[in-house]
């Protein structure tokens, strides 16, 4: 038999076990495993939450009596210090503690000595990741709320410069019925509403304190649960101490608004691309969120555009991932776990960026009215109300009317003009109860004056739907 060769370097044993956690181990770790294993690198994103969680943790071993006051003291004093050194960056961050707890773990202990070790008693890192996380996505869901209701303001605001400014509404990208540029970005006002009533449920559900559930099974020690959800914001602890540790729905829901919000940015940022194109010309971006080509000197393109509308990609994937980690997993934490946070800090980045774009954006747009309302007069976009005139002024069924109004249509295509410009006896030939009333209905301008249902296109309708969005939204 041949020498069994030794393992490459990358998988022999490294450094001795663990100071933190290795008194069942002998040695420590091969490379490989230490490098699989550690989350540093992105978990140290949680560091206020992973120190706000044991401050409270602290105050309340002291107040049940569990940790002395000189300790708590201590401790309280070494971990203010150490979010100090973190903000300063003068921070060093150790692959061979893993993750963000133990980091702050290792830097108390050279802070404060064996006191340090006490701050561990009746909890987990299991208890400990799941409230930092929840405490992060919490604070994430507040900012994209806040970034979505600024789109808001600013959609009302364009909405409300340009609440009568006539330009054609599509299906099928065909031009259908005239409607109004106000009515058009309210649209996307309700969206976001949508989308931010999504972060308020989200929030809801996910208010709940970890903490105190320990590894899984709660503690023997006398903690108060309530006082240290309290003193993180949450409205309650949660309930049972094997879904505490190893529930993600929180992260899950989040990734899932996020993904919806990113696909209505995404529709946005599709009509400014299709808006500032030449085909359309409804509006113009300026310098600040357009670039230029490198081969074509004439080029303006819409690039934050289309970059929020890529975006949705990051967002959807970050869903997929986090769900396909959690779905085989059994009760109560896995290591697979590790793998949530990564999606969730990229989809809540590219989230709010995409938030702040598209706002700037919106912003930024400078409509060409008489480009628009020259666009909305294409197409026989006023058939509907002449159908509609058919019906209320000579009492045909609806379907006979709609009948007329293609029969009307063909001859003005036939004569290559508009139904507004189609001489009265050739719509008397279709239908002969035509009058020359019929003029009055057939401009784009009394089109979308007409539309004055509750949620309708009229400027009316619109200037009112603004006001009550404002209440509604941003009050």
């Amino acid at each position: 038999m041949g020498r069994v060769k030794p393992p490459p370097a990358e998988v022999q044993a490294g450094a001795p076990a663990n100071a933190l956690w290795g008194g069942r181990f002998a040695a420590g770790p091969a490379a490989i495993m230490r490098r699989i294993n550690a989350s540093i690198d992105f978990d140290k994103r949680l560091y206020a939450e992973d120190i706000a969680g044991s401050q409270a943790h602290c105050a309340m071993l002291v107040a049940r009596r569990i940790l002395s006051p000189e300790d708590g003291a201590a401790i309280s004093r070494g971990l203010e210090q150490i979010r100090g050194e973190i903000e300063r960056g003068d921070f060093a961050f150790r692959e061979e503690n893993e993750d963000i707890h133990l980091n702050i773990e290792a830097r108390l202990a050279e802070l404060i000595g064996p006191a340090a070790g006490r701050l561990h008693t009746a909890r987990s890192r299991n208890d400990q990741v799941a409230t930092d996380f929840r405490l992060w996505v919490r604070a994430a869901l507040d900012r994209c709320d806040a970034a979505a209701a600024e789109l808001q303001a600013g959609l009302l605001d364009q909405a409300d410069a340009h609440a009568d400014a006539v330009m054609p509404g599509f299906t099928h990208l065909q031009i259908a019925q005239p409607v109004t540029l106000g009515h058009h970005l309210l649209a996307y006002v309700e969206m976001l509403g949508r989308d931010r009533g999504r972060f308020a449920d989200c929030r809801r559900r996910l208010n709940e304190c970890p903490l105190g559930a320990a590894a899984l099974a709660g503690t023997v020690f006398p903690i108060d649960r309530d006082m240290t959800a309290a003193a993180l914001g949450f409205d309650r602890p949660a309930a049972n101490s094997l879904d505490a540790v190893s529930d993600r729905d929180f992260a899950v829901e989040f990734l899932a608004a996020a993904a919806l919000a990113g696909t209505h940015l995404s529709r946005l940022a599709e009509e400014i691309v299709l808006w500032t194109s030449d085909g359309f010309g409804f509006v113009a971006l300026s310098d600040a969120f357009t670039t230029g080509s490198s081969i074509m000197p004439q080029k303006r393109n819409p690039d934050a555009a289309e970059l929020v509308r890529a975006k949705t990609g990051r967002l959807n994937g970050s869903l997929v991932a986090l769900l396909t980690v959690m779905k085989g997993l059994p009760l109560a934490y896995q290591k697979d776990m590790q793998e949530d946070k990564v999606p969730v800090f990229e989809a809540a980045d590219a989230l709010e960026l995409c938030f702040a774009a598209a706002a700037g954006l919106v912003r930024d747009m400078r409509p060409d009215r008489e480009r628009m309302r020259a666009a909305a007069a294409r197409g026989y976009s006023t058939a509907t109300d002449l159908a509609d005139w058919l019906v209320r002024e000579l009492g045909l069924p609806f379907r006979r009317a709609h009948h007329v109004t293609g029969a009307i249509v063909r001859r003005a295509e036939a004569r290559g003009c508009t139904l507004a410009d189609l001489p009265l006896a050739e719509m008397q030939a279709v239908e002969p109860a035509i009058t020359e009333a019929v003029r009055g209905a057939l401009t784009v301008e009394r089109s979308v004056e007409s539309r004055a249902s509750y949620g309708g296109t009229a400027p009316s309708r619109v200037r009112a739907a603004i006001s009550a969005a404002r209440e509604r939204y941003l009050r």
